[in-house]
């Protein structure tokens, strides 16, 4: 893994606005509607081309393909793992923290939804219902070979590093088949283990996309007790699946989620971090831009950052389609560069800009460009002041 050893590296955290042509294409796959196989590829293969010239021109370092190939985890944890079906049973309550906030507000949330029906997918369910298995070779060695396509069709040389987004075990589906949460846990951890050989074989780095811990940690309805006991489990799975890959390949992603409410049931993150620092990562993304985190750098006043490990703090937010100004997105590096050390930081976002396959994602994919482009120059901007 690349650190900034002579200047602050830039990413983000992997999703991107697909084009209109390829949701179209997704929208009738995933609604069991006849579909042209050979042109939904090709709609990919053009959008992750694409998406990475974007990425590159703006000055993004480290890219990654946009998440072309995905509508959403969801979908996407179906699709590669057999053993999952869709969950036709009764509506069910949401995640408990995401309950707890639309208690608070229905009215908000009661709008806020609604924004669902502009995705291609529809709102699911998963639940195993037999052995787990790794099914998805096909469609990893794709995603693969168009993200390798995008970065030589712009030039190997401007691009700095290559990451590929993957999803934690247990994040998503219920189980209906295994003795026990723990015997499925590892089912799921073996069969997405062969996602992120291929991901690291490949020569990309892998990231981890955690939605689940932040879940497990902030879930009001359980004793503290018990979440600290599920996350501890969780985090042990995960090593599992990651075992003897140099954590030097991998980075986490601290998910909170793409919630865009007020947010008044996240957790503070100094509450979440030492089951963060205990991932078998390399570096580490979690939230900062969103109004509910930025006063959090001075965690790291306290915490010490593990030897060798990296921080990615999220300075664009995901849930607003404000520029962030360069200056204080310059600031914001340079407390963290002088708590932690310069080489130990990587300017990146809060979350994903399209963490389903939309016609109205979460940014604008107007302004999701601009954004890009402040976290490049207030990454120049700290670099001139840290390496003056």
């Amino acid at each position: 893994m690349k650190r900034s050893t002579d200047r602050i590296l830039t990413t983000h955290v992997g999703s991107l606005a697909r084009p209109t042509a390829l949701l179209d294409i997704l929208k009738e796959r995933e609604n069991g509607r006849p579909y042209d196989a050979d042109e939904l590829a090709e709609q990919v293969r053009l959008a992750v081309i694409d998406r990475v010239q974007h990425q590159v021109d703006c000055g993004i370092d480290i890219i990654t393909d946009g998440e072309m190939s995905k509508t959403s985890f969801i979908d996407y944890v179906k699709d590669r793992l057999a053993g999952f079906e869709i969950d036709e049973s009764p509506s069910r309550s949401m995640a408990p923290t995401w309950q707890a906030e639309v208690d608070m507000f229905p009215e908000y949330y009661e709008i806020y939804l609604n924004k669902y029906k502009a995705t291609v997918a529809p709102l699911r369910r998963i639940k195993c219902t037999g052995p787990i298995t790794y099914a998805g070779q096909e469609a990893i060695n794709t995603d693969i070979a168009n993200l390798k396509a995008a970065v030589d069709a712009v030039g190997a040389d401007r691009v700095t590093e290559v990451f590929m987004p993957a999803t934690t075990p247990g994040s998503y589906g219920t189980n209906e088949h295994y003795a026990d949460r723990s015997e499925y846990l590892e089912a799921v951890a073996n069969a997405m283990r062969e996602e992120y050989l291929a991901i690291i074989d490949a020569g990309f780095i892998l990231q981890i996309d955690d939605p689940g811990l932040i879940d497990t940690l902030g879930d009001p309805a359980t004793p503290l007790e018990e979440r600290h006991r599920e996350a501890n489990e969780a985090i042990d799975t995960l090593n599992h699946a990651l075992r003897d890959i140099p954590t030097e390949k991998i980075r986490h992603h601290t998910c909170y989620g793409l919630n865009h409410g007020p947010r008044l049931t996240d957790i503070d993150l100094k509450d979440a971090i030492p089951f963060m620092l205990r991932i078998n990562a390399g570096a580490y993304s979690f939230e900062v831009a969103n109004p509910r985190h930025q006063h959090e750098w001075r965690i790291w006043e306290d915490v010490k950052l593990p030897e060798g490990k990296i921080i990615m703090p999220g300075l664009l937010g995901h849930a607003n389609n404000y520029v962030e100004h360069p200056q204080l997105i310059a600031e914001y590096i340079v407390r963290y560069a002088n708590l932690v050390g310069k080489e130990n930081v990587i300017a990146g976002a809060d979350c994903g800009f399209s963490s389903r396959a939309s016609y109205a994602p979460e940014v604008h994919p107007t302004v999701v460009w601009p954004k890009f482009q402040a976290l490049a120059e207030g990454a120049a901007l700290a670099s001139r002041a840290l390496w003056s």
